[in-house]
């Protein structure tokens, strides 16, 4: 009898991952600030202090008593005497009484007294000392008071998240030296197939080289994943079970492309129940391309079986890798982005699969187009001159030309 695809949709999928691995421990390390960017937070971050630890003036100007500048425009100035100026990382040496104006550089310390900062472009020096300004101004007008920014005590970043350049900025800026984060998560690669050759190798008829290592090493690399290892085997079960056991004890994460449909020589389905009993839990998504993948769980390990293809593979991984990562480290959802872009041509899919279709985008005067690319199965260079994909529903038959539709990031 042959034999069939259990189909599930994504979001099936994605919850059977989200149960089979929710206890999922990933250990952590203490690591230099510089150090921790990509990497995701293991506790929370409070503030150590207050940001600014004084108040601040946002502009270069003359600091001042907002009542004395109301009603203040360019027919009617106010009159101030300037009593002094701040010198930069310094404090203030003198206060500011009424009628006083103080010169204070941008991010220079606000005298005791002054409630604002007038720019300096609103303004006239006359006389050495007299200081006409043109404009009023209302209290707490272009300045940064002590804590307004951050407050002591304050939680900056939560448990999870991604540090970003911003965030390193924002560390450095409450006193942090190092951080707990997580440790990366460590994958191993396996391309199979008695076609596939490494690509030094000079293929012979019937012969490719491998494509799926270095694509998907490549997105494991972008996401500041550690390789372990990749490697490229022939279709003989017993060296592809032993590497996979072999894997296992190394990484979080195994990745082996081809092997996962149901033909004679796709056998990933059988090994892994194998060596552990009823390990896989999807063999089969409704997702194109993509739809012969699978998910196991073997020895507390994710085990990912992505089709040949190269564009199925890519897709399926990239469709998955965000909520591999939320669940196994228990980071936060990162936000989706996207344009919306006008459908150039008609686009057919399979009713019953969510369709990914590979786009090219097009700039013009009056905005984005998305142009369909279309290849045969197995062309690397479907995903190349794409620059991105749009989804369609699986309950849905196709989408039309003047559409305006998302596009997602390949």
């Amino acid at each position: 009898m042959k034999k069939v695809f259990n189909v599930c949709t994504i979001d099936e999928a994605k919850k059977l991952i989200s149960d089979k691995f929710s206890n999922y421990e990933i250990d952590s390390e203490e690591v230099k600030l510089f150090e921790s960017l990509n990497r995701y937070l293991a506790k929370p971050i409070f503030s150590k202090c207050d940001v600014p630890h004084f108040n601040r003036s946002t502009v270069d100007g003359y600091a001042l008593m907002s009542k004395d500048v109301v009603g203040a425009s360019e027919s009617l100035p106010a009159f101030l005497k300037i009593v002094g100026e701040v010198e930069m990382g310094y404090d203030a040496k003198t206060n500011i009484n009424h009628g006083e104006a103080i010169y204070v550089p941008t991010g220079g310390v606000l005298p005791t007294g002054a409630d604002c900062v007038v720019m300096i472009e609103d303004t006239d020096q006359l006389n050495g000392d007299d200081l006409f300004v043109y404009t009023k101004l209302a209290p707490k007008e272009n300045v940064l008071f002590k804590g307004e920014d951050i407050k002591i005590g304050e939680q900056v970043l939560d448990r999870g998240s991604l540090i970003g350049p911003q965030d390193l900025g924002v560390l450095a800026s409450i006193g942090y030296e190092t951080v707990e984060v997580y440790k990366k998560l460590k994958f191993t690669v396996i391309s199979t197939g008695d076609e596939v050759v490494s690509p030094n190798v000079t293929p012979k008829i019937g012969e490719i080289r491998d494509i799926n290592s270095y694509t998907i090493s490549g997105v494991i690399l972008e996401r500041n994943g550690y390789l372990v290892d990749f490697c490229v085997l022939r279709d003989q079960e017993g060296i592809l079970k032993t590497t996979i056991i072999n894997a296992i004890t190394k990484s979080d994460i195994v990745i082996i492309s081809g092997g996962s449909s149901v033909g004679n020589k796709d056998f990933t389905h059988k090994l892994l129940n194998e060596i552990e009993s009823d390990s896989v839990f999807v063999h089969g998504i409704a997702i194109k391309p993509g739809k012969p993948s699978i998910f196991a769980k073997v020895r507390d390990k994710l085990i990912v079986g992505l089709p040949g293809q190269p564009a199925s593979a890519l897709i399926v991984f990239k469709t998955f890798i965000d909520h591999i990562e939320q669940v196994l480290i228990g980071s936060k959802a990162k936000p989706v982005f996207y344009i919306e872009a006008t459908l150039t041509k008609n686009v057919h899919s399979t009713p019953g699969r969510e369709t990914y279709q590979m786009v090219k985008i097009i700039s013009t005067l009056q905005g984005y187009l998305a142009e369909p690319i279309y290849g045969k199965s197995g062309t690397i260079t479907l995903i190349a001159n794409a620059l991105g994909f749009i989804k369609i529903s699986a309950n849905c038959e196709g989408l039309s030309a003047d559409e305006i539709v998302k596009v997602y990031e390949l």
